[in-house]
């Protein structure tokens, strides 16, 4: 029974020491391969201005490992650090920080992309390693357009419009009556529950359903998004109301004008003023000849001859 126990003990030993000896053995493979890391993977910033896109050479026994930063968009890449060196743009507004780390200066719009930090390490076991930063260039909007008519009678359909396509990421809307913001909802202002309007913040597009004499203001519109806003200035819409007595007199009076014009036209016909100047003329009459002169024609002579008789 003792030695039963000896040998026990002495294969829990030997388990042990295999596994202390694998465990040294991954921890060394870890020590013989190149790793990066990042401190920010996802950086946003407004355009304009600077950003460090963070990558970290966590661990390497290669003394001078190669960089690469590589620039991913719309499916294309392009190089952005290659051979020591920036390359395109990025020359003059661009470098390396740390040895690894990419700082771009007065980022741009069309700085939106995924950028890949490469890193080979020929010393090292795995001797290959990347990691990709994702990063987001904010715009602020411009001054959006807008369009507000300027006169709609009661009771008819107003659409006022609001956009524009610069800002990045996309603009929300919100529009204004009198410096006054209108509510999503417009029943949900007391201001505004006798106000039949649809607003929408994604299309910035205002509709009134049926307007009425308290819809007439100014109104204006400001696109916002992280960015920053931007405002369009006020235009007054006008409301007024319907005339209808006014228009239908309005039709009587161009009747009476288009009848008395008629009979105007008919009387002068009647009276002989528009009758045709040809037939009141005398006609065309072929002169007669003169008393004492006959002409004859030749059959050898192109034209006509006078007779002896003829007297001037």
């Amino acid at each position: 029974r003792f030695a039963a126990y000896a040998q026990a003990d002495v294969n829990k030993a030997a388990f042990d020491i295999c596994v202390l000896v694998r465990s040294q053995g991954r921890a060394g493979g870890r020590l013989l391969a190149v790793e990066l890391t990042s401190s920010n993977t996802k950086p946003v910033v407004q355009e304009f201005q600077s950003v460090e896109l963070s990558c970290i050479i966590k661990s390497t026994v290669t003394p001078d490992p190669r960089i690469e930063w590589k620039k991913i968009r719309d499916g294309e890449t392009s190089y952005v650090f290659f051979d020591n060196k920036m390359q395109g743009d990025f020359a003059t507004r661009a470098e390396i920080l740390s040895r690894t780390s990419l700082v771009i200066k007065n980022t741009t719009r069309m700085d939106t992309a995924t950028y890949r930090c490469e890193v080979a390490a020929p010393s090292d076991t795995k001797t290959i390693d990347e990691i990709n930063i994702q990063l987001t260039v904010q715009v602020k909007p411009m001054t959006p357009r807008c369009t507000v008519p300027k006169a709609v009678p009661v009771g008819k359909t107003a659409s006022l419009h609001c956009h524009e396509n610069e800002g990045y990421p996309k603009s929300t809307y919100s529009w204004y009556r009198n410096s006054e913001p209108l509510s999503p909802d417009a029943k949900s202002n007391a201001k505004f529950q006798n106000s039949s309007y649809t607003l929408n913040p994604t299309t910035g597009t205002l509709v009134f359903h049926a307007v009425h004499k308290g819809d007439t203001g100014r109104y204006s519109c400001i696109a916002t998004n992280d960015a920053g806003f931007a405002k369009c200035e006020e235009q007054e819409m006008e409301v007024y109301d319907l005339n209808i007595g006014g228009i239908i007199g309005g039709v009587l009076v161009v009747l009476a004008v288009l009848v008395l014009i008629t009979l105007g036209i008919c009387c002068a016909y009647r009276r002989g003023y528009f009758a045709n100047s040809k037939e009141s003329g005398e006609s065309y009459k072929t002169p007669a000849k003169p008393d004492g002169v006959n002409y004859i024609r030749t059959d050898d002579e192109g034209d006509f001859r006078h007779k002896s008789s003829f007297v001037i």
